[in-house]
């Protein structure tokens, strides 16, 4: 387990600390007396992430983003509880809707056919996409989030649970060629979560975030996409 203290998180106020978890952060007029399906049955984590009163959550600075990637502390990212409550209900429709997570953005966010890859890691530009990350986490709002989706395999060591060093090496030259050649690189971090932080284990991807980039380089690289979380539901 990480032993960073948690960033981001509160301990509850007393007041919070006495409504259920699915009343917190939620006008008192909206509130409902049964758990909405969508917060049936999710983990602790879950739980906790929209159980911090949303004035109490405090935004991740680019300072601390960067010693927690640099010190393998990324289970201490945490989206804005108002934003997690959201992306849940988000996720719980698609699951409902398409079948599962996975479905949804293979087929219509990053409208691959099939995951078979062409070639090699990182030598064929139809292996790989760059999308916005529909759900960032609480950072600076100068930070942006992308994910970089692929079809061949990011391996990872057995034992560790890791990234290879071979992998992290391939990952590492695809990022200094894509985005240090064109953003100083301290302001350029990338991560790949753990298994036991994704989201969607069919489907490999990595993170990389950039801080106050060039709005007309990021329209370039993602071919103008948008985070689906700008949409209300």
């Amino acid at each position: 387990m990480s032993q960073h203290p948690e960033v981001g998180v509160s301990e509850p106020l007393s007041g919070a600390e006495k409504l259920p978890y699915w009343h917190v952060n939620v006008p008192e007029t909206k509130r409902e007396q049964k758990c909405p399906e969508f917060l049936r049955d999710i983990s602790d984590r879950h739980k906790d992430m929209i159980s911090v009163p949303s004035d109490e959550y405090q935004y991740q600075t680019w300072e601390e983003i960067k010693d927690l990637i640099d010190t393998d502390g990324i289970d201490q990212f945490r989206r804005a509880p108002a934003d997690h409550r959201r992306y849940l209900a988000w996720r719980y429709y698609l699951e409902h809707a398409y079948g599962s997570l996975e479905t949804f953005m293979q087929n219509r966010r990053l409208k691959w056919t099939d995951l078979t890859a062409k070639g090699p890691p990182f030598t064929d530009p139809a292996d790989i996409k760059i999308i916005y990350n529909d759900w960032p986490y609480g950072f600076d709002s100068r930070i942006v989030h992308l994910c970089i989706w692929t079809k061949f395999v990011l391996k990872d060591d057995v034992n560790t649970k890791r990234l290879t060093p071979e992998a992290r090496e391939e990952i590492d030259d695809y990022v200094e060629k894509v985005f240090r050649s064109r953003i100083p690189t301290d302001r350029v971090r990338w991560f790949k979560n753990w298994d036991t932080l994704k989201s969607i284990h069919g489907m490999e991807h990595f993170h990389v975030l950039l801080f106050d980039p060039d709005t007309e380089f990021i329209n370039e690289i993602t071919n103008n996409d948008a985070p689906l979380s700008l949409v209300t539901i």
